[in-house]
């Protein structure tokens, strides 16, 4: 069979992972993203795979479900995590990364591919033969948005999410803060500023106090993503939920105090250079005034300088059971994909890693080939059967999670082993799954 093309709308995470997955197999792809003709409210530049909220990529660590999910991704040869392992930053055991540094190169290996061509134009329907990727990202056009909508025939769905200041490292004192991850993992990767109850407690009124940003007529019914509530939202629900939440101390003891504070406040080093921190979980939708005179109240941070400051945005994804297969495929067509968060997965990572599997059976299916199906006991495979068999009446997007592994063949009480356990039988599992798929998931070399 002759070279075939995928035509892919969207390029961020999700788009440029599957446009890599293809691409590299010798497949014609045709990756349109609208930027810079048209932009959007959080975009700041052109490049490919931009990062809009926070720089981590969350746990690398192998006794997580994000570490799992990455070390399968990283066997599948995923171009996402390949270079965000090359632009890492310290972040203890996670896995954050220079924002610029990250997208550019994600977009310099997606032009080095010879079979690949960017496209810079707005896609505003639904291309009516494929393959064809849907990866609009959760802030899709007016245009493409309403033609997903006539297709799913189901309404579009909608949660909002929300992003964190980033603060100048020249404007922190240093000599109220403190360096340390949480329970010493990973070095001393994390600034830290210690509250006292007292300050806790100022803190907290003012942020109760603090008035939000303005709401558009689109905007009326806000339906926040509970794995990304603003610290507004949060603050609301209780004097304690941020001390269980992103202001939570446990697992830290400042050096000059040898003990833990009441509160912290943590900072995660935003790009190789060091010289802009991001506050970890203190996304929100205050108006900017606001969030300057509350977040300055922050021991260390009484002269900080924001660069950018929180806000919310819309995030739009589809009722992925009612439409997808676990393929990624569109139940009634089945040469259409939906991939990141538009299709319903929730994450930086997640949504890279719908882009693989659908970038890979894309490429199946424009070589006349069976698109595959990821084993379920690996992180990829419970992804995509979460996506395709979860209750479509209680529908939201999630994040990977051991949970959504199946369960083990007998029961075993100690965490730290079963966890280890459903690692390895992922691991296990997904070399098995690519042996025997050659070369459709093998890495080419």
């Amino acid at each position: 069979m002759g070279v075939s093309r995928v035509i892919i709308i969207g390029g961020g995470l999700a788009g440029s992972e599957a446009a890599w997955q293809a691409g590299r197999r010798g497949l014609r792809v045709d990756l349109h993203e609208m930027r810079p003709v048209r932009t959007t409210p959080v975009h700041a530049t052109s490049d490919l795979a931009e990062l809009v909220c926070s720089n981590s990529l969350k746990s690398n660590l192998l006794d997580t479900a994000s570490g799992l999910l990455k070390e399968e991704m990283r066997r599948c040869d995923s171009l996402i995590i390949r270079v965000a392992d090359t632009v890492k930053v310290p972040a203890g055991g996670a896995l954050a990364v220079d924002r610029e540094r990250f997208a550019r190169g994600v977009t310099e290996a997606i032009q080095t591919l010879p079979s690949v061509r960017v496209v810079r134009e707005e896609v505003k329907a639904i291309p009516s033969d494929g393959p064809c990727i849907l990866a609009t990202g959760p802030l899709a056009s007016d245009a493409i948005a309403e033609s997903i909508a006539g297709f799913t025939g189901r309404g579009y769905l909608y949660f909002y999410d929300a992003i964190s200041p980033i603060i100048d490292a020249d404007t922190i004192d240093t000599s109220m803060v403190f360096r340390a991850s949480r329970y010493g993992k990973g070095g001393d990767d994390y600034l830290n500023c210690p509250l006292t109850e007292q300050e806790y407690d100022r803190f907290y009124e003012a942020l109760l106090g603090a008035a939000e940003a303005p709401t558009h007529e689109f905007e009326k019914e806000i339906n926040y993503f509970e794995g990304c509530l603003p610290i507004e939202e949060m603050a609301r629900r209780g004097r304690d939920t941020l001390l269980f939440g992103p202001m939570k101390p446990v697992g830290l003891v400042d050096p000059r105090t040898g003990r833990q504070p009441f509160a912290v406040v943590q900072l995660r080093q935003d790009n190789l250079a060091a010289d802009f921190y991001s506050m970890v979980g203190f996304q929100n939708h205050l108006r900017f005034p606001e969030q300057t005179r509350v977040f300055l109240m922050i021991p260390g941070l009484a002269s900080a300088e924001f660069p950018r400051l929180g806000q919310v945005h819309r995030n739009s994804y589809i009722n992925a059971p009612a439409i997808l297969l676990p393929t990624f495929q569109a139940r009634r067509r089945r040469d259409l994909f939906f991939a990141g968060q538009i299709s319903g997965v929730e994450g930086y990572l997640e949504s890279a890693a719908s882009g693989l599997i659908a970038g890979v059976n894309a490429a199946r299916l424009a070589e006349g080939q069976p698109p595959l199906i990821f084993p379920a006991t690996t992180a990829l495979g419970a992804l995509s059967r979460y996506i395709s068999s979860a209750d479509s009446a209680y529908y939201q997007p999630t994040n990977i999670a051991f949970g959504l592994l199946p369960p083990l063949d007998r029961d075993i009480r100690d965490k730290k082993q079963k966890k280890a356990i459903l690692v390895r039988r992922a691991l296990d599992d997904l070399e098995t799954f690519i042996g025997r798929s050659v070369p459709a998931t093998a890495p080419v070399r």
